[in-house]
């Protein structure tokens, strides 16, 4: 197990029940009750530190190492899947996934983020950052999507869209553009869902859709808090301060309209127990998909582009 800094309180109790169950495993003891009694302690300790999380331990959930990926997701809730490559234009961008699978007995066309389980792997993914070709291989999707009449569904987990020359040379800001533009008017069903973090262009790329849901311990905002605290203090020392004001996390953007519902994950975060997120996830999935069904599709893309022209507060100066 992985422990992040506010969590130390947790290690050392992990510690003490291990040594507890190595001692009964190598002698002739029953340490049942004192098993039970560390049991008790953690988990009131976990509803402690986990029912007043600040901004910035909510980001280092969301960026845990063994957190819940893309492709965890989708080889544990989908069936079939048939990953596709490509953008047709330049190139197979690594960073973004997708593909058609089955929801049950239910095609759909399954899109995400996917930053690598190993630094070997997050090297590979360019650690979850698309370039435009990974923008426009997403959009190929959404239009299959459409033609095969499939509900997409956007798994999105990124810190941004790739910053480099080369991105911005072969248009990463026009590839991002261009798949907001033609989202709002996809015939087919879209939920979105931020299964981590949720930076700026980066996620608004494959965000824009019907439904739009933050799993509890994630963030979503228009920079990091670090690149926010090097800005504004020229220094990532003010992180902290910084995920305060930007007011980042799920229960901010459901406040302020952004997005629809928080995703409820088990006590500790999604990878303390990946098997009930599975399920709660995937049971979500299939609720939202059934409700977006039932709508027309101009209704439903009407209703898409209210949802984002109301996003927002606006006052006009008086001269």
């Amino acid at each position: 197990m992985v422990f992040l800094e506010f969590e130390r309180p947790l290690e050392k109790l992990y510690e003490q029940l291990e040594k507890i169950q190595q001692i009964e495993q190598e002698g002739d003891i029953d340490v049942s009750d004192k098993v039970k009694e560390l049991e008790n302690k953690i988990k009131a300790k976990k509803k402690e530190i986990y029912s007043n999380l600040t901004g910035w331990q909510k980001v280092q959930l969301s960026r845990h190492p063994e957190r819940p990926y893309t492709l965890f997701y989708i080889k544990n809730i989908f069936k079939k899947f048939i990953e596709l490559h490509g953008d047709r234009y330049f190139g197979d961008d690594k960073a973004i996934v997708g593909g058609i699978a089955k929801l049950d007995n239910q095609p759909v066309v399954v899109i995400g983020h996917q930053k690598g389980v190993n630094t070997k792997m997050r090297q590979f993914r360019n650690f979850g950052m698309a370039n435009p070709e990974g923008y426009r291989k997403a959009l190929r999707l959404m239009k299959l999507a459409e033609k095969f009449n499939y509900p997409v569904i956007c798994l999105i987990d990124t810190p941004g869209a790739y910053p480099g020359i080369e991105a911005e040379e072969r248009g990463q800001a026009e590839a991002i553009a261009r798949n907001l533009f033609e989202m709002a008017q996809l015939k087919v069903p879209i939920a979105c869902y931020i299964i981590g973090e949720g930076a700026s262009g980066g996620a608004l790329g494959i965000g824009l859709g019907d439904r739009v849901f933050m799993l509890e311990n994630t963030w979503y905002t228009v920079i990091s808090p670090e690149s926010c605290s090097s800005i504004l203090w020229r220094s990532w020392d003010f992180k902290e301060q910084a995920a305060e004001a930007l007011k980042l996390t799920s229960d901010h953007m459901l406040e302020f309209g952004l997005i629809d519902d928080v995703v409820k994950e088990p006590l500790g975060g999604a990878h303390a127990d990946s098997e009930k997120m599975i399920k709660t996830l995937k049971s979500h999935i299939k609720k939202t998909l059934a409700e977006l069904s039932e709508i027309d599709p101009e209704e439903r893309i009407n209703q898409r582009i209210d949802k984002y022209c109301k996003m927002g507060i606006y006052d006009t100066a008086q001269e």
